[in-house]
């Protein structure tokens, strides 16, 4: 960020996201202008909140005036709308900080996804939180005036923008603290000089806002607009969460959501309730409609707002909800808890542990609700935050078997990904005498959907779950079994299709075996070292070999997960199965001359088929080519 000074007047530049998102923001989200209000509004009930905050601790930050409030005012004539709040304000650094760049984690990779289309492109936008900058798509310059609680009044700030490159800075005296921002509107915005507009916006998006919207009353004299000096409470300013619910339309559920979410889109569903008992609070949960662009970083805190007593306490209280859950937004209000709890003491307390206990399972029984009476929803849900979820398989012991119940897999019952299935569905589509419910992990669904591992089971028409996320690995790990049926891979350990195969099939396979045992003992003394076993198969169909994990070693695609992420596991070799009735596994049993090539390339083509990768490509290509040359001058 360069920047020049004049006496103490600095100009500076803008990150370069901040300029991409100001233009973008201006031409994407222009056709919504009217929420430039209500994030503007939002900021300011913020700052509101962490002010009254701040003050349990130091009471002096209040300055003698503890009546929290929220002004607009407009001017005609300067063509001006401004926004005050009496809040925490800001200091020179934290202008600089919170108005001259983006310090968000993900940002990058949040610009890589904008496209130039400005329908999609306002979606993303949305999802990463538009927020102060949103001013620019009314205003051709802002203005924004600010001090910090508690610092001396010539420690004001002034931070202007045309919303270009730059902005300027500068210190000046400021008596009171927080912050009021000016905007100096572009031409065709003159609708937004009148009270009237003004105040329906305010209704419409910040009813909920829990600090008083304060404007000047207005009257008309000799047809004129006269503005008063008595001010008027446009907001209901009154804790929405702790309404009654028959009072609160779904409009005003919608509007809160996108201030406590920071969202631009609406939420998705919603949960409502007052808890009593040995803990009292009140939970306002919300399940947002997309992921928000940041869902899988590692370092971002994800979580809802906590107040006490209707007194704000903290942003992103992950404490309260599982981290299975950290797409939840929302609202939790306690009656118990002390008013100067910290992050240290939420992770200690017995009545967080009972709160997060019943804001989860609320929260799952607002999914089995949708899973079961709104299918379209659910599926929205699953396909936002299906890979979130199936985290709490292994994080969430006591609710594991309600988590299973939501799980949507992609199986062999369809041909795509975007139809799944539940377990439960699995089960009641199960083969008569089948007690297993069947599936195979890899990197991607067409590696899964066509592995040889399922040759036998289409051919007798057995469903298998084909896991594809990289969670799936832990989820299988943890899950054992789903209403009494066991969850048995297709790639590892003996295959035991019991009463799916009758004793005949048994008696021959064994027989198969017995007589072709001199090869597999060849086969195995010729792999040597790379592999644990070599033994006939009859899960093939088509292919001549597969490579199988023993029962109790970590599967191929796991050992192929931590590689790439850089983490070792067990080593452990692979079992090598090969088809009996296959003609290269019947060549194999005539070869004299060229036999250990012909293993070789037997277990490299094994490999490949399950997504491993190769030692020595080049000594596999130079083999195949060498053994297709003898085959075509025969």
């Amino acid at each position: 960020m360069s920047n020049t000074a004049t006496n103490n007047r600095e100009t500076m530049g803008f990150q370069a996201e901040v300029k991409q998102l100001l233009q973008l923001m201006i031409h994407s989200l222009y056709s919504n202008r009217e929420i430039f209000l209500r994030e503007l509004i939002s900021n300011a009930a913020d700052a509101s909140d962490k002010l009254r905050f701040e003050a349990l601790h130091n009471a002096s930050l209040f300055e003698n005036d503890s009546e929290l409030n929220i002004c607009i005012s407009y001017d005609k004539t300067a063509r001006s709308l401004t926004i005050v709040d009496n809040g925490i304000g800001m200091s020179r650094d934290e202008v600089i900080n919170n108005l001259g760049t983006i310090a968000k984690s993900g940002t990058r990779e949040f610009f890589s996804r904008l496209s130039g289309d400005q329908q999609k492109d306002a979606n993303l936008i949305g999802q990463f939180g538009v927020g102060f900058y949103s001013a620019f798509i009314v205003a051709e310059k802002v203005t924004v005036t600010t001090r910090r609680a508690g610092e001396k009044t010539d420690q004001g700030v002034r931070w202007e923008s045309d919303g270009g490159g730059e902005f300027a800075i500068e210190m000046i005296e400021k008596a009171t603290r927080g912050t009021e921002i000016v905007l100096h509107l572009r031409e065709g915005q003159d609708d937004l000089l009148s009270g009237q507009k003004i105040r329906s916006i305010i209704r419409k998006y910040s009813d909920h806002i829990v600090q008083p919207i304060l404007m000047k009353k207005e009257e008309w004299k000799d047809g004129e607009q006269q503005v008063l000096e008595e001010d008027e409470t446009i907001n209901q300013a009154f804790a929405l969460w702790a309404r009654p619910k028959n009072e609160i339309t779904e409009d005003e559920y919608k509007e809160f959501y996108k201030h406590v979410g920071h969202d631009y889109q609406e939420p998705l569903a919603w949960t409502h309730a007052r808890v009593e008992g040995k803990q009292e609070y009140t939970q306002l949960l919300y399940i947002p409609s997309r992921a928000p662009f940041d869902l899988f970083e590692r370092d971002t805190i994800h979580g809802v707002k906590l107040y006490v007593r209707r007194v704000f306490i903290m942003d992103d209280a992950e404490q309260l909800m599982p981290r299975y859950m950290r797409f939840v937004r929302g609202v939790v209000d306690s009656s118990d808890l002390p008013l100067n709890v910290s992050r240290e003491i939420l992770q200690e307390s017995k009545d967080i542990e009972a709160i997060r206990s019943g804001c989860t399972k609320k929260v799952l029984g607002l999914l089995e609700d949708l899973a079961k009476n709104d299918q379209e929803k659910y599926n929205k849900f699953w396909g936002e935050f299906g890979r979130v979820l199936k985290e709490g398989i292994g994080e969430d012991f006591a609710n594991k078997d309600k988590i299973a119940g939501l799980l949507r897999l992609a199986s062999t019952h369809a041909d795509t990904t975007e139809e799944t299935v539940s377990l439960a569905d699995y089960i009641g589509r199960m083969k008569e005498g089948q007690d297993k419910i069947y599936y195979i992990t890899a990197d991607s669904f067409n590696a899964a959907k066509n592995s040889p591992h399922l040759e036998v089971f289409r051919k007798k028409g057995i469903e298998v779950l084909l896991l594809t996320d990289r969670v799936d690995e832990w989820v299988v790990s943890n899950l054992s079994e789903f209403q009494g049926k066991s969850l048995v891979s297709v790639a590892k350990g003996g295959l035991d299709l019991g009463q799916l195969e009758d004793e005949a099939e048994k008696k021959e396979q064994e027989n198969v075996a017995n007589e072709l045992k001199d090869l597999t003992e060849k086969i195995s003394k010729s792999l040597g070292e790379k592999v644990k076993e070599v033994r006939v198969t009859h899960r093939l169909t088509d292919s001549p070999a597969c490579l199988v994990a023993d029962e109790h070693d970590m599967s191929a695609n796991l050992a192929r997960l931590l590689k790439s992420a850089g983490q070792k596991g067990p080593t452990s070799k692979p079992i090598l199965e090969i088809n009996p009735k296959h003609p290269v596994v019947l060549r194999l049993k005539i070869e004299e001359k060229r036999f250990d090539d012909w293993a070789s390339v037997l277990f490299d083509q094994a490999l490949l088929a399950e997504g491993g990768q190769l030692d020595d490509p080049a000594s596999f290509v130079k083999k195949v080519n060498q053994l297709m040359l003898e085959m075509s001058s025969n």
